[in-house]
Order: C-alpha cells, then sequence, then structure tokens
C-alpha cells in the first residue's frame, strides 16, 4: 500500500454491526483494486483492527513464520488468526463487524476509526481516550522512550 492511513474519524455503528468507513480509508483500500478487508482482534487493546486484504496477507505470512511450538507464539495466533473476519466494503461503504468483535472491543453505538499506518483501529470513543490520555510520568517516559528511537 502506497498510502497511509491517518487521522481520526468518529462514526456510528448500527444495531447489525455496520459502519462506514471514513471515505479517505475507503478511497486508500479502493484503491488497490480490492474492497475485501480484514477484521482482526487485537490481544493487547480493546479495539478491531482493519487490514486491506494485501497488508493482511503480508502479515499473515510473516506471523505463519513464527514458530508454533513457542506457547506464546501459539497463543498469539490462536487468538488472532481464529478471531480473523474477512468481508466486503460494500456499496454504501460500509464493513460488517462480526458479533464477537464488536463484544471483545466493546463497540456500542459511537466509535472512532484511528488511522495506524499500514492499518486501521476501530475503537468505542471511551476505549480510545483512555488508550491515549497519559500522566505527567508517562509523557516523560514516552518521551525518553521516543528520543531513544529518534523519533
Amino acid at each position: 500500500m502506497d498510502s497511509m492511513f491517518r487521522g481520526q474519524f468518529l462514526h456510528t455503528i448500527d444495531a447489525k454491526g455496520r459502519v462506514s468507513l471514513p471515505a479517505r480509508f475507503r478511497d486508500l483500500v479502493l484503491a488497490s483494486g480490492d474492497a475485501r478487508v480484514v477484521l482482526a482482534p487485537f490481544p493487547f487493546d480493546p479495539c478491531v483492527r482493519l487490514y486491506p486484504m494485501r497488508s493482511w496477507e503480508d502479515y499473515e505470512r510473516k506471523i505463519s513464520e513464527l514458530s508454533s511450538l513457542d506457547a506464546k507464539v501459539l497463543r498469539f495466533k490462536r487468538i488472532l488468526l481464529s478471531g480473523a473476519f474477512e468481508c466486503e466494503i460494500d456499496r454504501p461503504g460500509r464493513v460488517l463487524v462480526p458479533q464477537k468483535l464488536r463484544e471483545q472491543a466493546n463497540l456500542e453505538k459511537e466509535v472512532l476509526w484511528a488511522g495506524m499506518g499500514d492499518f486501521i483501529e476501530l475503537w468505542s470513543n471511551a476505549n480510545f481516550e483512555r488508550a491515549v490520555s497519559m500522566t505527567e510520568d508517562e509523557v516523560h517516559e514516552l518521551r525518553a522512550a521516543m528520543e531513544q528511537l529518534r523519533l
């Protein structure tokens, strides 16, 4: 994918689990010529990740190269791959988020799409606010970590 997903967009998810993909994100996905995406749980945060099919296939290849003999890797694979759901962006520009993923990420009415480079995260607005809020000490720790990475 040549362009990156960036920015935040508030949307509403309906009772059936359908949510509109922001136009900018939708255009980037469709520019690949493939309307298929993969929605996957993220084991470390209460959100759903959306990958364009090509990005997902690259990510899945990397994951498949990891040893399933390592119990932690196996657990990660089990959570991520068994929970992944392939869908297609429909004509109105929506994706269908399965009930299980909605429950895991606490997605109800108001949701937030967050661009994360080569994938997108879907959060409940409240969970996203908690995830990005920091204490003064956490700000200093993050600044130090970014300085070490030269960012």
